[in-house]
């Protein structure tokens, strides 16, 4: 592995780095990159590279916050130099891992900005890019809103979530009419599979099957392994929610091939537990527990506890519903355990309540018995497991959500470990009374009345009242922001003089702030200040703007610094979670299995 060489220039260094991260190895590139500019260059445009593709490295090894300081850096220099072709690529890559940050707000700035350079340069592929970025970032806003407010559910969002969606699905649109004017075929293949991505989530599942049909299209033209994975994953999600369960089982098998191909363990492990739940959809006990096997097996090789957990309580349903209550006993038991070792207490609930239903048809009990891995390590050499069902007399419709109970009373999740879904936003503010300061007083009800006079059109605002009742609240307030006055002689020159001054020392503080605030030259790192390239500086260009922008960015700045407990996350379960869905096709299903009873046994007797 290539080393970085302190004698070596900053061209060689930057080159290097570039070769590292080509072949993938972005690490390495950023080591390079850093010593290219510890090394520094007078060259200024050979400078914004490599604060491009630095903040680029990191950005691809997730560390959004060196990513977003070096796409600062990049942001300020072609500003300074007066680059627009530059600028609105570090624009657009500054608003990127703003996105990554959740700041929505300001990276919609950002790519605002870009977009707005290259329809003045008539750069036609930057626009394409800034409407995708933004896109981009408004579908995120809509995914993060869906889950803050507890709806993760397709087609069923809120209103304001889905006004992201279909301002995302509009940038997507757009840049798709761009692309296919620029013959990029590529290009093409992302924007549909945005576009059937965003459908889903808006319900549309018409619209985003044929969009994820036309993208896995153009990923098989251009031999796109990745894409065409994607693609496959994408469209089982689809045909699941239009009910084509067959389809979406063959489409989560090419999904797991070709995972397999890559070598990609949790994209297999993700694939099987999709099928295994497809399975159970389909009545297939047996290869549902076959691939939930397979699925617990790699949570266990990559010490995923959470996605483990997920594995255990769907083989407990699994072999429940194929009438062996016996093993789905040890599997719920094992279920619960792991729950208790993550402090996932509603998976612990739901097992327990699970593991009573159990022993109710057993008849047995309390004891414990535990899960070999015997099992397991089978189902990852091929090995057949479970048995199978006896006849069709032991099939019962199982609850795969514990604790579901009739729509009139809602159930607190839709699976063990999810937070109940609440129809209101609190924020998550711890706010208390200081101890230290005196109760606020309490306003009579005549005191109210006369407040509230002031917005009745036909009474004019009493502002003796007012006045006299603002004095009385903040009279200990004021009482001590007053300061005592020493009697001067010749108060109307002396008044001017001091405000003179208060002036001048109000000016001097704010120019002393907005110089803090301003990111001057020479304070580039890497930068090597010549006569040359100080000629090619434009001067103090038109930096209010770019503070503004700036401003907004750095206004969340407290918001970073407090710290949230981290969601429990299964890497081998896919974001789009079946369980939820799988709720919703059972309920429907046991409202098919119901029986009328007949009129006759109705009616009253004549």
């Amino acid at each position: 592995m290539a080393t970085a060489n302190p004698s070596d220039s900053c061209i060689e260094l930057a080159l290097e780095g570039e070769r590292q991260c080509k072949i993938g190895n972005c690490r390495e590139g950023a080591k390079f990159f850093e010593a290219a500019i510890k090394v520094g260059t007078e060259d200024l445009k050979t400078l914004s590279a490599i604060y491009s593709q630095l903040g680029n490295a990191y950005f691809y090894t997730q560390d959004y916050e060196k990513a977003l300081e070096y796409h600062r850096h990049d942001v300020t220099l072609a500003r300074t130099i007066g680059d627009k072709i530059g600028e609105a690529k570090a624009s657009g890559n500054l608003g990127n891992s703003l996105k990554m940050l959740g700041k929505f707000d300001e990276a919609i700035r950002c790519c605002d900005r870009q977009k707005a350079i290259s329809i003045t340069l008539g750069d036609r592929v930057g626009q394409g890019r800034a409407l995708y970025n933004r896109g981009n970032i408004y579908h995120s806003k809509a995914k993060q809103l869906a889950k803050d407010i507890g709806q993760q559910e397709p087609g069923e969002c809120p209103p304001e979530v889905n006004a992201s969606l279909k301002i995302a699905c509009q940038c997507y649109l757009e840049n798709l009419d761009i692309v296919e004017e620029l013959g990029d075929r590529i290009a093409q293949g992302r924007a549909c599979g945005s576009l059937g991505n965003t459908h889903y989530l808006l319900g549309n599942f018409d619209e985003a099957l044929k969009y994820h049909t036309t993208r896995l299209g153009i990923a098989r033209e251009f031999g796109d392994k990745i894409g065409q994975r994607r693609a496959h994953s994408n469209l089982g999600n689809v045909h699941i929610f239009l009910g084509n369960f067959t389809t979406a089982a063959e489409n989560y098998t090419k999904t797991l091939m070709l995972a397999q191909h890559m070598n990609d363990r949790i994209i297999e492990a993700q694939s099987c537990y999709s099928l295994g739940n497809t399975y159970s959809l389909l009545g297939n006990y047996v290869k549902a527990i076959e691939y939930h096997l397979l699925h617990l097996a790699i949570a266990k090789e990559l010490e995923d506890r959470v996605g483990e957990g997920r594995a255990y309580w769907s083989l407990g349903n699994a072999y429940q519903a194929n009438g062996d209550l016996h093993t789905a006993m040890e599997f719920t038991t094992k279920h619960k355990e792991v729950s208790v070792a993550i402090g996932d207490s509603a998976g612990r609930d739901g097992a327990e309540q699970t593991i009573q239903n159990i022993k109710g048809k057993l008849k047995v009990s309390d004891g414990h018995s535990g899960v070999s891995d015997r099992e397991v390590s089978g189902a990852a050499s091929g090995g057949k497991t479970g048995p199978r069902r006896s006849s069709m007399d032991k099939l019962e419709l199982v609850a795969l959500t514990p604790g579901r109970e009739d729509k009139k009373h809602k159930p607190q999740s839709s699976w063990p470990g999810t937070k109940p879904k609440v129809s209101t936003v609190v924020a998550s503010v711890d706010i208390r009374p200081d101890p230290h300061k005196p109760p606020p007083r309490k306003l009579s009800w005549r005191t109210k009345k006369r407040i509230l006079k002031r917005d009745s059109p036909d009474n004019e605002m009493d502002y003796d009242s007012l006045f006299s009742i603002i004095s009385r609240c903040q009279n200990n307030r004021m009482e001590e922001q007053r300061c005592e006055l020493k009697p001067m002689e010749n108060t109307s020159s002396s008044l001017s003089e001091e405000k003179r001054d208060l002036l001048d020392l109000i000016a001097g503080m704010q120019s002393r702030r907005m110089d803090d605030q301003r990111a001057p030259i020479s304070y580039l790192p890497g930068l090597t200040l010549t006569n040359r390239n100080q000629s090619l500086i434009k001067g103090p260009p038109d930096f209010d703007q770019f503070l503004d922008m700036l401003w907004h960015c750095q206004g969340a700045r407290l918001d970073e610094q407090r710290s949230e407990l981290p969601p429990l996350r299964a890497v081998t379960v896919p974001d789009e979670d079946f369980v939820r869905l799988i709720v919703r096709v059972q309920s429907s299903r046991m409202d098919e299995q119901r029986s009328m009873l007949p009129k006759d046994n109705l009616s009253s007797g004549d």
